[in-house]
């Protein structure tokens, strides 16, 4: 993609007062097993999709954002973008870093710091490990506070189980419930064309897999893919010259937790109890208003503990709400249409693709019997995206409107 751009044209506008901000390009790169391209070329191939799909010229774009690639993250992909960008950010948090990067790009281009913020990801993480470029890692590392919990076997998977115990413990939440979420997800991506697994799954075969961390079998964990996908957020002054509708973003809030588990007070409480909280202000809307969810999905429990502390159930009645198919395309509340990290990709941090999804479902562009409309029939208004890092780490929670 050298050559992209050598220099925005746009200076960035002395701003006199905050202007709205828009999604006005979304796109996947190759995605599921892709053995052949460098996660640079993933990077370069959605960064260009996304461009065409915006309509813009090229060359508005003055800001760039990128984490979890090259040494000097963001610079390094920017140089292999062509890109000069005068703002950028390389936040990494995890799997909500590209929430809280959507929020911090929002904030600047309303404040005239920015014109046009792209945000970029790729990964070859199955690749890499198919063809022993690298091996898979049970925890983040072994220095600073980790260094305490290391040595005693906590990697990063058990400690996401713990949590689904105790969650399990205080509220009598079941396996079968968290099971609920694995096979609802499945029934989402049997649509995608793009997904990585669409057949259809039962709670018993999520029950009886093989287990991984006491309570999760295989199917409560998210699949291992390669892929990238691209966002594009501009000014409100560029949206006449898009190719498409503007989805808005409405409102946005951030929330850090804990890195070592004997500092989280309460393993059934996330950081999204927080960030949605201020989401939700921000936006001036509450959880009624949502007409569909895309999740943070790396293991079951987190897309059952998220919805509650976003306030779509009441602390210990997400069991009870992700029965009875809630979660399907045409259930009360449509999560992770795409089907989600657990089913559809997951190359590595998958919180992008989640605004890429909401955004082409808000536009009405998500494809035959996957498209998500409301009762009356008509494409839904609002959409969350909400990203989690690490263990319940952190937490970004973006929510967009078409209007």
């Amino acid at each position: 993609m050298s050559g992209l751009l050598h220099g925005p044209t746009a200076e960035p506008a002395a701003a006199t007062r905050r202007r709205r901000v828009a999604v006005v390009g979304v796109a996947l790169s190759d995605c599921g097993r892709v053995d052949g391209p460098t996660p640079y070329a993933l990077h370069a191939q959605a960064a260009r999709r996304a461009l065409a799909d915006s309509g813009l010229d090229r060359r508005v774009i003055d800001g760039f954002a990128s984490a979890g690639l090259g040494t000097l993250a963001p610079i390094e992909v920017a140089e292999y973008l062509g890109l000069r960008p005068t703002w950028v950010d390389s936040t990494s948090v995890g799997g909500s870093t590209w929430e809280v990067m959507a929020a911090h790009a929002a904030d600047a281009i309303a404040a005239g710091h920015a014109n046009a913020v792209l945000l970029v990801y790729g990964s070859t993480a199955r690749a890499d490990i198919k063809a022993r470029r690298r091996t898979s890692n049970l925890s983040f590392g072994a220095r600073g506070p980790l260094q305490f919990e290391v040595p005693y076997g906590h990697t990063l998977i058990s400690k996401y189980a713990m949590a689904a115990r105790r969650h399990m413990h205080e509220y009598g939440t079941t396996l079968e419930q968290l099971a609920e979420v694995a096979v609802q997800t499945r029934a989402n991506a049997a649509a995608n064309p793009d997904a990585m697994f669409r057949a259809p799954l039962t709670v018993d075969e999520v029950l009886s897999g093989e287990m991984i961390a006491d309570p999760f079998t295989k199917l409560h964990c998210c699949i291992r893919s390669d892929g990238g996908c691209a966002v594009l957020l501009a000014a409100e002054d560029y949206v006449p010259d898009t190719a498409k509708a503007p989805v808005w973003i409405l409102g946005s809030g951030t929330s850090v937790s804990h890195t070592t588990m004997s500092e989280w007070e309460d393993f059934t409480v996330s950081p999204a109890a927080v960030s949605g909280r201020l989401a939700f202000a921000r936006a001036g809307l509450t959880p009624a208003d949502v007409d569909l969810a895309e999740i943070y999905d790396a293991f079951t429990y987190m897309t059952l503990v998220t919805l509650e502390d976003l306030g779509f159930c009441g602390k210990g009645e997400g069991g009870a709400f992700v029965e009875k198919g809630r979660l399907l395309r045409g259930g009360e509340l449509p999560v992770n249409t795409d089907g989600g990290g657990l089913s559809a990709c997951h190359p590595g941090m998958r919180g992008l693709f989640l605004l890429v999804e909401a955004v082409r479902q808000l536009r009405g562009e998500a494809g035959p019997n996957r498209q998500v409309t409301k009762p009356d029939g008509h494409l839904p208004e609002v959409a969350l995206a909400s990203g989690t890092g690490g263990w319940f780490c952190s937490s970004g929670t973006v929510i967009l409107g078409r209007g």
